[in-house]
């Protein structure tokens, strides 16, 4: 059995970082599960049957590469985020949101033994999701980070003073808004989730 690989640990300037620093990253082309949709996280269901079929395919997936002696560690949940109009993620009128919800998986991961984990998973259980899920790769280059701490709902600051230190840069903003979900809002109150905010800038 080879090492597992754990993308959170090798590329651990991604996934990590301090609260109300930001910092340049440059990010290498990573493949992805990906499941598209729109409408406010908080109430549109397409939003919970997304999160439910990555998380359901990510890991039969990883039991399906294990018995082929190539292990890894499920990511985290990972967001793109973008808008006709980019205000809104400042207004927070989330119900003209577009997303891209995300889970990252190693290179030796290949779209065919994606769509294979996916018919088994969805064989299992009612994933309305899944067949909405895609292996995509996802080339976002350099891009200016924060860790941000608390709820959700707050984040407009933070986001503001990403957009800030790009123009401070001399930079334009470019691509999608980028959120790595470090916490589970399940089991974490919301004054304590962590949230990298990341923006690619050129």
């Amino acid at each position: 059995m080879a090492d597992k690989v754990d993308l959170r640990k090798d590329l651990k300037a991604l996934y990590a970082g301090t609260k109300d620093r930001i910092v340049v990253v440059e990010v290498p082309p990573l493949g992805f599960l990906m499941v598209d949709g729109a409408g406010d996280p908080n109430t549109a269901p397409a939003y919970r049957e997304a999160v439910e079929a990555l998380y359901a395919v990510a890991y039969t997936l990883k039991f399906a590469m294990k018995e082929q002696g190539r292990d890894f560690a499920v990511g985290v949940l990972e967001g793109l985020w973008w808008a006709d109009d980019p205000a809104v993620f400042l207004s927070g009128d989330r119900a003209l949101w577009h997303w891209s919800m995300m889970i990252a998986v190693p290179d030796f991961v290949t779209p065919a033994a994606v769509d294979a984990a996916k018919a088994k998973a969805a064989g299992k259980k009612d994933l309305p999701g899944a067949a909405r899920l895609r292996w995509g790769r996802y080339d976002e280059g350099v891009a200016v980070q924060t860790l941000y701490l608390g709820p959700y709902s707050g984040e407009g600051p933070t986001i503001a003073g990403l957009h800030a230190h790009i123009k401070g840069l001399g930079k334009r903003l470019y691509g999608r808004h980028h959120e790595i979900y470090l916490s589970d809002p399940r089991r974490t109150a919301p004054e304590k989730l962590k949230t990298i905010i990341r923006q690619p800038f050129w």
